[in-house]
């Protein structure tokens, strides 16, 4: 049985968390054996809702997955897709099947997925989903009305520690702490001494950290990140360390470049722990956490 996330967090334990993406579709196969490699081996797995905009299988429904096969899951809620009424009833079925880890989320905007045609909604942003789900754990609902059944949610958000500008970033975090986090995920991080920088002002707070991993598959796919992905910056270095690898070896060289990434922030004790998006090739994060001596 999964040793529930909370209490990861609160141990005091390096915790180690990954994600999987649903299908476009129904054929869970490959979500299946993904969430077959990681649910011993990490705290907990996050289902991406709709990730970049792009409809897929729910995010409830993979995290009932998880569940169903002995696994620990993150069930992630972005704001864009459903009103304050459907995001509370979606919590409150999450409950009831004993999913209670969240993500909120704001949410990507749709143009920039398959579905441009559709309509945003946005009627909460994620502080407000945040307060929304302190609201039901206290018995009441958006709308001032009882709720028959008490709730538990551990609840997070994500930040972005290399957006730049900062500082609208750290207004966004200190409300979401303010509204109820208790953990938060960053983006991914690459420059690990400017990461430092953001933990000496984030340990103030009384939320726990962890670090976003993604790993590089190719010196393009780092460039397209740098140019195409908003708040995350791949240092030049890293960029010519891809580069240099042999020719079909380059997973290998991000593997070993995310392994020792790990290392170091378990090793300096950066933050709480760490979030591994190995995005497409989750069955490579095994992997990643034997570079990083985790395994």
């Amino acid at each position: 049985m999964a040793v529930s996330f909370k209490k990861a967090l609160k141990s005091g334990k390096f915790v180690v968390t990954s994600e999987v993406a649903p299908p476009k579709g129904i054929n869970l196969e490959k979500m299946i054996h993904h969430i077959e490699l990681l649910k011993d081996k990490v705290d907990a797995i996050n289902v991406t809702d709709h990730q970049s905009s792009v409809m897929r299988f729910p995010s409830l429904g993979g995290a009932l997955l998880i569940k169903e096969m002995g696994g620990e899951p993150i069930l992630q809620m972005t704001c864009r897709d459903r009103n304050r009424m459907a995001l509370q009833a979606d919590l409150l079925f999450a409950a009831s099947r004993g999913i209670d880890n969240v993500l909120c989320l704001t949410g990507d905007s749709v143009i920039l997925g398959d579905h441009k045609e559709a309509k945003g909604v946005f009627d909460l942003d994620s502080s407000q989903l945040l307060a929304a789900i302190r609201r039901l754990e206290k018995g009441k609902d958006l709308g001032g009305n009882e709720v028959d059944g008490s709730v538990s949610f551990c609840a997070g958000a994500i930040v972005t520690p290399e957006a730049n500008p900062l500082e609208p970033q750290l207004i966004k975090f200190e409300k979401k702490i303010e509204a109820g986090a208790e953990f938060i995920q960053t983006q991914a991080v690459y420059d690990l001494d400017n990461f430092k920088q953001f933990m000496d002002y984030a340990r103030q707070f009384p939320v726990k950290i962890l670090a976003g991993i993604i790993l590089l598959t190719s010196a393009p796919m780092a460039r397209f990140m740098n140019k195409n992905v908003a708040g995350v910056s791949v240092p030049q270095e890293l960029i010519d360390e891809m580069a240099s690898a042999p020719k079909g070896r380059a997973i290998d060289k991000g593997i070993e470049i995310a392994g020792r990434m790990i290392k170091r922030v378990g090793d300096e004790k950066m933050c709480d722990g760490v979030h591994i998006m190995a995005i497409g090739k989750e069955e490579l994060v095994p992997d990643i956490m034997a570079a990083a001596g985790l395994d």
